[in-house]
Formats: structure tokens, C-alpha cells, sequence
């Protein structure tokens, strides 16, 4: 396969005079929060995936990679020219096959040692656009800290950031070994670390790196971010009481609380499913001075929509649609399951308009569960055998009861015992959680048609799958007999059911029957 040129960045190292004072920002102390926590000092918004590298420029031509330490100083250039030259490099390792390739080649072949030896954000740039697969950025700062200058210490939390990403805490802790051997640590590495933990579920480590922070002097106390992961970390471990204490200490620190700190105690909350709480600490955003975000609309959103608050889900839908001009699927997800759990107006409408967002890869098979059942409740049969043909075509189980009794109740109330039975032949293929009722609801179809044969015929399917034939099964078959005027075979029944020790119904009377 080959590989498309690189844009040519000879010319950038040509132009003097074009330096811009802001390449020259440190980004040393940049704060590196985990993914729900946002942060004003983060270098890319953390709760967006990072902008998209544009393709390299096939008309350009390659660096020459000659340059080294003993050469010449190259002259800066300005930051927009950086992005691109480092942009160039990112959409070609983001083009590398999966899982696990190696970057050194391409690296090469872009002449990544020459851009950094020209700027050291370099790195820093690279390592921001490779978040969406953090195991190859991983590899590329292990790459990198072969090369001249060393990393500095921002480099390493940005590295400690996609161990994260990559739910490898052994690699974040070994990073931040190596960064504080190098470096003296700062609040930004220690909050990188405690983020690997809390990704992870590491509750304990995450509270010893906590308190190390506390006490290393050479870092001030610990900062906000700091404080949110703690209240992260505790939410999603429904340890609500410590993510109270954590947020009461956090007041007494002085620092102002964040939309971070918000957006964290609203998903602590919601993780417990206490909705009024939740929603008490929306209001005193929105009466505070912290505007919410699109994830606080996000949160508020999948909180009403496990809540049943369809309304109130509605409106916090249409605040992050607006605040940000989509809502992902995940959450589109969370809508379709409050429509199908809970009735509403117009659902069945609301769901379809929903669905139309979704492509074929983004169902679950536990929506297609829901979405037969809810099709069935409504009594829309050709609509519920879609979702049927689909959950089948896609290998779905359905493994509960009470969605197998949805289904028999909407063939029933149509009729449509042929159906029915078409269902169940599927079912028994497809490994369907079976119970007697399908039967049960066959064999009254068939006698309400006087299909006495086909009836009779559920028994043999009873006794395949090993369901016996209980008191209500013979009452369904006297029911038939007597309603086709067929007096023998119903006494026949009856004495069917004394001989399995059922009894009589209360209102049977053997002598109306024998006499």
C-alpha cells in the first residue's frame, strides 16, 4: 500500500519573521481533567472529540530529516502553521491499521524529529489529536522520548491522559513515575494520575494520589479539578455521603465551583437515581453563574429518561440540541427506551422520528426488546414483526416472559391465530424464552376457529419442549368441544382431568355432562 506525501513544511522553516508570541505559551501546567470533568485550562475541550486532522497535501513534498542538534538553530514559525504540519503526521497514524501499530516509520517519514526539534509543542499537538486511539499515542510518546529535547512535565500528563483513555492504570502510574523523576511534579500530573483511577474504578489509589498531593510541597494544594475528580470518583461509586463530604470540602477550600463540579455531583446523583437531587442542583446552576454545557444538558437529559419525566426529557433534549446542534446516539438511546418504558402521546410517532437517527450498527439488542414490546402494547402487529424480523435477522434472544406475553396478547386481540403460530415455530428456532402460555394462547385461537385437529396438535408441541399439560389445559380444550357442540369429546376431557387428579371446575357439574 502506498503511502501519500506529506505537506511539505521546508518552506514554514524558510519565512523569519513570522513567529507568533502565543506559540510560546507553556504548556507545562496544562490541566488534564478526566473526560466528564471539563476545565478552562484544558488545551482541547474534553468532552469533544478533537478536531479532525485535515488530509496532507498530495501535491507537497517531504522533509528533509537531516537536521540535528549540531545544526544550525531552524527558525520558529507561527502556531496555525504548526497545527498543520502536525496535522499532517496525525492523519497519517490515524490511518495505520488497528490495533497495535508501530508509528516509528511514519514518524520518520514526516520528519517528526526535525518539527520538534523546531517547536516542542510539536508533541504536545500530536499527542492532543491521537485521543481517539489512545494505545497509538501511547506508542508515539514512546517514541518520542527517544528523541532531543526530553519531554516536559505537560507532555507526560498528556500522556498519563490516554493511559486513561486507555484503562491502563499500571501505564499511567508508570508515566508518572518516570515524570516525576524527571520533573518536579505539578497539580496537572497528580490530577492526570487520579483520573487514570477513576477511569479504571481504582477507588483507594485514586485517594492515595489525592493525599500525596496534599503532602508534596513542591506542588500547591490540591486545585479544583482535583476536588471534581474526587466527586466523579465517588458518584460512580454510588458513594453519594463521600461525594456530599468531598463537595463540602471543596467549598471550605475557597475554590469557586466549576461547571466540572456541577456536571460531576449531577452524574453522581443520576448513578444513584436520586432525581430530586439531581434536579435541585440544575436549578442552582441556572440561578447561579455557572451557565450549563452541553454535557450538564446531556446528563439532565438521560437522568428524566430513566426518571420516566418523558417531558422534562424532551426539554433537556431540546437545550443540548440546540447547545450543540446534535445529540449523540448514545442519548438518543436513553429517549427510546423512556418512550418504550413509559406511555406517553404520541410515542409510537416519537420513537419512529428517533429511530430515523439511528443507523443499522447503533441499535442494542436490548432495544430491540423494547421496541417489539412496545409495537406489541399498542396493538401495531405489522410494526412489532419488523422489529421481529429484525431482532432475528440480527440474532437477538429474547429471554423474558413478560415480552413473550406482549407479543401472544397483540396476536390475540387481532386474531391472527396463524400468525401466532408462525411466531411460535420462530421462536422455538431462534432460542426464544418459551412459556406455556404461547401454547395456552394457540390452542384457544384454534377452538375459537374450530380447528380441533390443529389444536390437539399444541399438545405434541407441549410435550416437546417439555411442558405438561396443566388443569387450564384441559378447561381449554372442554371449552372447544363444548362450543362445537361436541358433547363426547368434552366429557372425554372431563374425565381426563380426574384421571391427572385436576377436579372439576367449580362450575361443572359431572352429572350435566355423564347423565
Amino acid at each position: 500500500m502506498s503511502r501519500r506525501p506529506a505537506r511539505s513544511l521546508l518552506p514554514l522553516l524558510r519565512r523569519r519573521g513570522l513567529h507568533d508570541s502565543t506559540t510560546h505559551r507553556s504548556f507545562a501546567s496544562v490541566s488534564v481533567p478526566p473526560d466528564a470533568i471539563p476545565t478552562t485550562s484544558s488545551p482541547w475541550p474534553p468532552h469533544s472529540p478533537p478536531p479532525t486532522p485535515p488530509p496532507p497535501d498530495p501535491a507537497g513534498t517531504r522533509w528533509s530529516a537531516s537536521w540535528s542538534p549540531a545544526s544550525p538553530p531552524l527558525p520558529p514559525f507561527t502556531a496555525a502553521q504548526l497545527r498543520s504540519a502536525v496535522s499532517s503526521i496525525a492523519a497519517s497514524l490515524l490511518a495505520l491499521p488497528e490495533p497495535d501499530p508501530n508509528p516509528a516509520p511514519d514518524l520518520h517519514a514526516h520528519s517528526f524529529p526535525t518539527l520538534l526539534a523546531v517547536s516542542p509543542l510539536a508533541s504536545l499537538e500530536l499527542l492532543s489529536l491521537l485521543r481517539p486511539r489512545p494505545r497509538l499515542g501511547l506508542a508515539v510518546f514512546s517514541f518520542r522520548r527517544e528523541l532531543s529535547p526530553a519531554p516536559t512535565l505537560g507532555e507526560f500528563a498528556l500522556a498519563i491522559s490516554l493511559a486513561s483513555c486507555a484503562r491502563d492504570p499500571a501505564a499511567a502510574a508508570a508515566l508518572f513515575a518516570d515524570a516525576a523523576a524527571a520533573h518536579s511534579p505539578d497539580q496537572a500530573l497528580y490530577n492526570a494520575l487520579m483520573a487514570a483511577y477513576m477511569h479504571s474504578g481504582l477507588l483507594d489509589s485514586c485517594l492515595e494520589a489525592f493525599h500525596a498531593l496534599e503532602r508534596d510541597p513542591r506542588c500547591g494544594p490540591p486545585n479544583v479539578d482535583s476536588y471534581n475528580i474526587l466527586i466523579a470518583l465517588f458518584g460512580r461509586s454510588l458513594l453519594v455521603d463521600h461525594m456530599e463530604a468531598t463537595l463540602r470540602s471543596l467549598d471550605a477550600s475557597g475554590h469557586p465551583r466549576t461547571i466540572g463540579t456541577y456536571n460531576a455531583i449531577i452524574a453522581g446523583y443520576l448513578t444513584a437515581w436520586m432525581w430530586d437531587k439531581m434536579e435541585a442542583v440544575f436549578q442552582e446552576m441556572l440561578s447561579g453563574h455557572i451557565v450549563p454545557d452541553t454535557t450538564t444538558h446531556l446528563l439532565m437529559l438521560r437522568g428524566y429518561a430513566h426518571a420516566g419525566m418523558i417531558y422534562k426529557m424532551e426539554r433537556a433534549y431540546e437545550r443540548a440540541y440546540k447547545h450543540a446542534g446534535k445529540v449523540d446516539n448514545v442519548h438518543i438511546r436513553a429517549m427510546l427506551s423512556a418512550y418504550c418504558k413509559f406511555d406517553h402521546v404520541d410515542r409510537i410517532q416519537k420513537i419512529e422520528e428517533l429511530l430515523q437517527r439511528l443507523g443499522p450498527d447503533d441499535y442494542r439488542p436490548w432495544l430491540y426488546v423494547l421496541l417489539i414490546r412496545v409495537y406489541a402494547q399498542e396493538g401495531l402487529v405489522e410494526g412489532m414483526e419488523l422489529q421481529i424480523a429484525e431482532a432475528l435477522e440480527h440474532n437477538v434472544i429474547v429471554t423474558t416472559v413478560q415480552v413473550m406475553r406482549s407479543i401472544i396478547s397483540s396476536y390475540f386481540r387481532c386474531d391472527a391465530v396463524d400468525k401466532l403460530a408462525h411466531f411460535v415455530r420462530q421462536a422455538e428456532e431462534a432460542g426464544w424464552k418459551l412459556c406455556r402460555s404461547l401454547y395456552h394462547c394457540k390452542m384457544v385461537m384454534y377452538g375459537k376457529h374450530q380447528r380441533l385437529e390443529e389444536m390437539h396438535g399444541v399438545l405434541d408441541e407441549m410435550e416437546c419442549f417439555k411442558f405438561d399439560r396443566t388443569k387450564k389445559t384441559f378447561w381449554i380444550m372442554h371449552k372447544a368441544y363444548v362450543s362445537c357442540g361436541r358433547r363426547t369429546e368434552a366429557n372425554t376431557i372431563l374425565g381426563m382431568m380426574w384421571k391427572h387428579g385436576f377436579g372439576l371446575p367449580k362450575n361443572v357439574s359431572v352429572q350435566q355432562h355423564v347423565s
